[in-house]
Protein backbone atom coordinates (compact mmCIF):
# COMPACT_ATOMS: atom_id res chain seq x y z
CA UNK A 1 0.00 0.00 0.00
CA UNK A 2 2.56 2.42 0.77
CA UNK A 3 4.49 2.16 -2.63
CA UNK A 4 1.16 2.61 -4.31
CA UNK A 5 0.81 5.58 -2.23
CA UNK A 6 4.26 7.08 -3.22
CA UNK A 7 3.75 6.22 -7.09
CA UNK A 8 0.23 8.04 -6.93
CA UNK A 9 1.28 10.96 -4.61
CA UNK A 10 5.03 11.60 -5.29
CA UNK A 11 7.41 11.25 -1.26
CA UNK A 12 7.65 14.86 -0.55
CA UNK A 13 11.59 14.43 -1.74
CA UNK A 14 10.58 14.19 -5.04
CA UNK A 15 7.93 16.83 -4.74
CA UNK A 16 10.07 19.24 -3.88
CA UNK A 17 12.55 18.54 -6.70
CA UNK A 18 9.31 18.69 -9.27
CA UNK A 19 8.67 22.03 -7.88
CA UNK A 20 12.36 23.04 -8.19
CA UNK A 21 12.17 21.37 -11.73
CA UNK A 22 8.99 23.23 -12.73
CA UNK A 23 10.30 27.00 -12.26
CA UNK A 24 13.61 26.10 -14.04
CA UNK A 25 11.78 24.08 -16.96
CA UNK A 26 8.41 22.69 -18.40
CA UNK A 27 7.34 19.45 -16.74
CA UNK A 28 5.62 16.49 -17.97
CA UNK A 29 2.04 16.12 -17.55
CA UNK A 30 2.00 13.25 -14.86
CA UNK A 31 4.64 15.07 -13.36
CA UNK A 32 2.21 17.74 -12.89
CA UNK A 33 -0.35 16.14 -12.01
CA UNK A 34 1.19 13.79 -9.35
CA UNK A 35 2.83 17.03 -7.76
CA UNK A 36 -0.60 18.49 -7.41
CA UNK A 37 -1.95 15.57 -6.37
CA UNK A 38 0.76 15.61 -3.36
CA UNK A 39 0.25 19.62 -2.86
CA UNK A 40 -3.31 18.85 -2.19
CA UNK A 41 -2.92 16.35 0.76
CA UNK A 42 0.62 17.65 2.23
CA UNK A 43 0.62 20.75 3.78
CA UNK A 44 4.68 20.91 4.19
CA UNK A 45 5.31 20.80 0.70
CA UNK A 46 2.41 23.66 0.10
CA UNK A 47 4.55 26.19 2.48
CA UNK A 48 7.45 25.00 0.67
CA UNK A 49 6.24 26.06 -2.88
CA UNK A 50 5.07 29.13 -1.24
CA UNK A 51 8.44 29.99 0.29
CA UNK A 52 10.14 29.12 -3.17
CA UNK A 53 7.65 31.56 -5.13
CA UNK A 54 8.99 34.42 -2.16
CA UNK A 55 12.40 33.74 -2.92
CA UNK A 56 11.90 33.60 -6.44
CA UNK A 57 10.51 37.05 -6.30
CA UNK A 58 13.28 38.41 -3.85
CA UNK A 59 16.09 37.18 -6.03
CA UNK A 60 14.33 38.79 -9.38
CA UNK A 61 13.67 42.55 -7.28
CA UNK A 62 17.52 42.28 -5.91
CA UNK A 63 19.24 41.50 -9.10
CA UNK A 64 17.26 43.89 -10.91
CA UNK A 65 17.97 46.51 -8.34
CA UNK A 66 21.89 46.00 -8.40
CA UNK A 67 22.34 45.89 -12.10
CA UNK A 68 19.44 48.52 -12.81
CA UNK A 69 18.35 46.90 -15.35
CA UNK A 70 15.24 44.60 -16.05
CA UNK A 71 15.73 41.04 -15.75
CA UNK A 72 13.59 38.60 -18.48
CA UNK A 73 12.62 35.09 -17.44
CA UNK A 74 15.05 33.59 -19.67
CA UNK A 75 17.60 34.78 -17.89
CA UNK A 76 15.93 33.77 -14.50
CA UNK A 77 15.30 30.22 -15.94
CA UNK A 78 19.01 30.37 -17.07
CA UNK A 79 20.34 30.98 -13.69
CA UNK A 80 17.63 28.07 -12.12
CA UNK A 81 19.05 25.74 -14.95
CA UNK A 82 22.62 26.28 -14.05
CA UNK A 83 21.96 25.65 -9.85
CA UNK A 84 19.77 22.71 -10.71
CA UNK A 85 22.91 21.45 -13.14
CA UNK A 86 25.22 21.93 -10.15
CA UNK A 87 22.92 19.98 -7.90
CA UNK A 88 23.08 16.99 -10.13
CA UNK A 89 19.28 17.19 -10.54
Amino acid sequence: MRKFIHILFLPCSKATMLMEKRNAQAISRKEDWQLSMHLKICKWCRAYEQKLKILDDILRRKLSQKENTEINDSDIQGFKSKVLKNLDL
